[in-house]
């Protein structure tokens, strides 16, 4: 149903006259198959669409105010079950303490934004070592043989958290991140699994820092990769870096990876298969990283992976106050901010509808903002931007299935055609 009609919107309230959890049925199944519908006619009629459930944010200026007031709209509505999952408080749980402050600036510290090259150089090689491997088939399920072993083998390499082996560890981020952001309903089951994988992660990540501090007191060198930092850092006792926060926050970095690299990598590439023209610009362009990661960026506008972000409103506050959408959010209320929507809102982005790659990087929210926005965006960019890239140096690409997402959140099959026969062009 196309923007402006005022179908969706006529068939909620007619829905919710009789029925609320009907009504919001409806609107959770919108948000997971016709969310550009739902979020075009909500900019237009209802910006800041109240129902007895939740709020959602749809303008670009309401959606940053959300994200952008960390002591009004906090992490509450996710950060419990991330502490619960990892046993101990998580600094993505926490908004403004002095805990979360320090241990974003100590992460800031070991996700160095100049190993972005480094970490581009790895991406490639396991990126065209997955392609080549499925070359002979001429085609590959993009999600479990290129997009989620690239993101498990830069754990591996970067982070320093292989795992016991991939698989188990990405179950373990798939458990915990499903509870965390896709378990609106509080599904006791969904909740038990993520913390069974999480007391698992923390245990196989203590004995890792194990294996590591005595690998330091026989004298050998350990590698370059942020465990090996953590561990290495010989930071004061006063900066409360304890062998305990270390793993914790080890634990946070596949957690705010393994899934969601991989599912943009997948919107990314989806969104430029559909469009052959623009496909054929970024293709013409992709020997130069520096020129094609713009038509990456500009794909992900389209359809971010985390389409919504929730939040707790901690008190009474009136969203976009002096404007005519004026609305007072009461403290409790379960809110959504829709990056995915803010980046289409036309007061602020001109011509959202026209795929443009001269956009600012403010207009971009698949990172987040304010906050809680990504840590390691320089990393993660990199990985992102040269998977992709490396996917469309190859001759023959082409599109035989859509996207099937589990939850309507996490991708899980995406098969692609290759030219086959054909090597990797560089």
């Amino acid at each position: 149903m196309g923007a402006g009609s005022g179908g969706l919107l006529e068939e909620y309230d007619a829905a919710l006259a009789k029925d609320a959890m009907s009504a919001f049925g409806l609107v959770r199944e919108w948000m997971r198959t016709d969310w550009r519908s739902l979020f075009a006619e909500l900019r237009e009629r209802r910006p800041i669409f109240t129902t007895p459930a939740f709020t959602v944010v749809t303008r670009f200026a309401d959606v940053t105010e959300v994200l952008s007031h960390e002591e009004v709209f906090s992490v509450r509505a996710f950060g419990p079950r991330l502490d619960a999952a990892l046993g101990a408080p998580f600094m993505l749980g926490r908004d403004a303490t002095p805990m979360n402050w320090r241990e974003k600036g100590l992460m800031r510290l070991m996700l160095d934004p100049r190993d972005a090259t480094r970490v581009r150089e790895l991406t490639g090689r396991l990126a065209d070592d997955l392609l080549d491997a499925a070359l002979p088939a001429g085609r590959v399920e993009a999600v479990n043989e290129l997009f989620r072993p690239v993101a498990l083998g830069v754990c591996a390499e970067y982070f320093g958290v292989p795992g016991p082996e991939p698989l188990t560890l990405s179950r373990w981020t798939r458990a915990i991140v499903t509870d965390g952001f896709a378990n609106f309903l509080g599904d006791p089951q969904i909740q038990a699994a993520s913390v069974q994988a999480g007391a698992e992660m923390v245990g196989y990540l203590r004995d890792r820092l194990a294996e590591r501090r005595a690998a330091l007191r026989a004298g050998h060198d350990l590698p370059d990769d942020v465990f090996a930092r953590l561990v290495g850092a010989g930071l004061p006792a006063g900066a409360g870096v304890t062998d305990d926060r270390i793993v914790t926050n080890m634990a946070g970095l596949p957690l705010g990876f393994v899934e969601s690299a991989p599912g943009a990598m997948a919107e990314a590439v989806e969104q430029l298969l559909v469009r052959p023209a623009v496909l054929a610009e970024a293709v013409a362009v992709a020997g130069d990283p520096a020129r094609f990661d713009p038509f990456v960026w500009e794909a992900l506008r389209f359809s971010p992976f985390f389409k919504l972000l929730p939040r707790i409103c901690e008190h009474d506050h009136v969203l976009a106050a002096g404007t005519p959408r004026a609305t007072v959010i009461p403290a409790g209320t379960f809110v959504l901010a829709a990056p995915a929507s803010a980046m289409f809102d036309a007061d602020v982005v001109p011509e959202p509808e026209v795929f443009r790659l001269d956009r600012p990087a403010h207009h971009r929210l698949f990172f987040g903002h304010g906050h809680h926005s990504c840590l390691g965006v320089h990393v993660a960019g990199a990985v992102i931007g040269e998977t992709v890239r490396r996917l469309l140096l190859r001759p023959g690409l082409r599109l035989e299935s859509r996207v099937e997402r589990s939850l309507g959140i996490f991708p899980d099959t995406f098969v692609l055609g290759l030219g086959a026969g054909q090597k990797r062009e560089g």
